[in-house]
């Protein structure tokens, strides 16, 4: 009878894990469900709540990891100067921690390479250069792991017009310590953009850029073309509005330079 009673209590014990292991499994992936619909929402503070749950409940998921990265830079770039490098550095934290657990996940190494471009901003001449060619090179891995990632085809694009039209100065100057940057140009940088366009064409910020980038070529009527596109298409992101008003101040400009 004691020998029932103890295989019995063992038996509920063993279900008893078995469940809150399920029950925890569950949980990581409600969280992330939650979180997702938030960020649909452009609700990104709501967001980085469900994912941190997720996170909490498993550290090593790789899906919460890159989405907390995401979170904080999106939250990052929506804050005032004086937070904005705080969530930036977060983002950078987690989007690091994501790429050791997620060696062959495409979204770790873009997200976190958005994160390392963003803290690049906040910081000074010799880590800027250095973290710039970082940002390249996990670029180009997202790429490789999906050539079809048109956030990363974006990415790259701007990196290679940011490093194009770089300051003499800082050329010279990544050039003593590094022995120079990676080769860039803004017909590269116009052909990412291009290939984001051709993945995702109804994506604002695609055409808002390569319209930028037109602009540093001299290119006015194809910058025209693509400013016009930002302001004909519909709203599908948290900075889509943002990115409308830019286009019809810089669309501005380009007619001047038409007319």
């Amino acid at each position: 009878m004691k020998r029932a009673i103890l295989l019995i209590v063992g038996m509920l014990v063993i279900s008893g894990a078995c469940f809150a292991q399920d029950n925890q499994a569950l949980s990581v992936e409600d969280n992330i469900k939650m979180g997702d619909e938030y960020y649909d929402k452009f609700d990104n503070k709501q967001a980085l709540d469900a994912y941190k749950k997720a996170y909490q409940a498993d550290t090593s998921n790789c899906e919460a990891l890159w989405k907390l990265s995401r979170s904080y830079v999106d939250i990052g770039e929506q804050s005032g100067e004086d937070v904005q490098a705080q969530y930036y550095y977060m983002g950078e934290r987690f989007g690091r921690r994501a790429v050791r657990h997620c060696t062959n996940n495409a979204e770790a190494y873009f997200n976190l390479a958005v994160a390392v471009g963003r803290v690049a901003l906040k910081v000074g001449g010799k880590t800027k250069v250095k973290m710039s060619a970082e940002v390249k090179t996990l670029t180009e891995k997202a790429i490789e792991l999906d050539p079809e990632h048109d956030g990363a085809q974006h990415l790259l694009g701007r990196w290679h017009r940011e490093v194009a039209n770089l300051s003499g100065l800082l050329k010279a100057f990544a050039k003593i310590l590094y022995g120079g940057l990676p080769p860039a140009s803004n017909e590269d940088a116009v052909k990412y953009l291009k290939n984001a366009i051709e993945i995702k064409p109804e994506h604002i910020n695609h055409h808002l850029e390569l319209a930028r980038t037109y602009e540093k070529m001299k290119e006015w009527q194809l910058a025209k073309v693509e400013y016009e596109k930002v302001l004909e298409l519909p709203i599908s992101d948290a900075d889509d509005s943002m990115h409308k008003k830019d286009a019809e101040e810089e669309l501005k400009n380009i007619n001047k330079k038409l007319n």
